[in-house]
C-alpha cells in the first residue's frame, strides 16, 4: 500500500461559498492533507494565524475582507506561506495586478476541474 505522503500539509481554504468550500474540503481531505476553512478575508486572516497553514486557496470576492486583501496582509505576517488565488472573475483589468504578482498564484474556477487545482496544490507543495 503507497504511503500517502500529503498526511500532515494543511491547506487554508477561504471561501465565502459553502457548497464549493465544502467540495474543496472533502477532496483534499480524502487526498490526506488536513483542512481547516474560513468563509471570508478577516476569518481567513485570523484561521491563517492560528493555524499556520502550509498552503492557502482563497477567492478574490468575499464579504469583510476580500482575498487579495487577506493575501497581502498573510503575505506581510509571513512571507513563505504558499497562496492559490480562485477566482471566477476574468475581467483583465480587475486581475492584471494579480497576474503580475510573483507572490501568489492566481487560477480561474470556472476553467478547472477540482483534480486541476489538487494537481496545482501539490505541485506548490513540491508533492508528485
Amino acid at each position: 500500500m503507497k504511503k500517502n505522503i500529503n498526511v500532515g500539509k494543511k491547506i487554508l481554504v477561504v471561501e465565502d461559498d459553502k457548497d464549493f468550500a465544502s467540495i474543496l474540503k472533502t477532496k483534499f481531505t480524502t487526498e490526506g492533507f488536513v483542512v481547516v476553512t474560513a468563509g471570508d478575508g478577516q476569518e481567513g486572516l485570523e484561521v491563517a494565524e492560528r493555524e499556520k497553514p502550509d498552503l492557502i486557496i482563497t477567492d478574490v470576492l468575499m464579504p469583510i475582507m476580500d482575498g487579495i486583501e487577506m493575501a497581502k496582509k498573510i503575505r506581510e505576517a509571513n512571507k513563505n506561506v504558499l497562496i492559490l488565488i480562485l477566482t471566477n472573475i476574468q475581467d483583465v483589468d480587475y486581475t492584471k495586478n494579480i497576474e503580475k504578482s510573483v507572490e501568489f498564484d492566481y487560477l480561474i474556477k470556472s476553467e478547472l476541474r477540482i483534480n486541476d487545482i489538487v494537481g496545482k496544490v501539490k505541485v506548490k507543495l513540491g508533492i508528485k
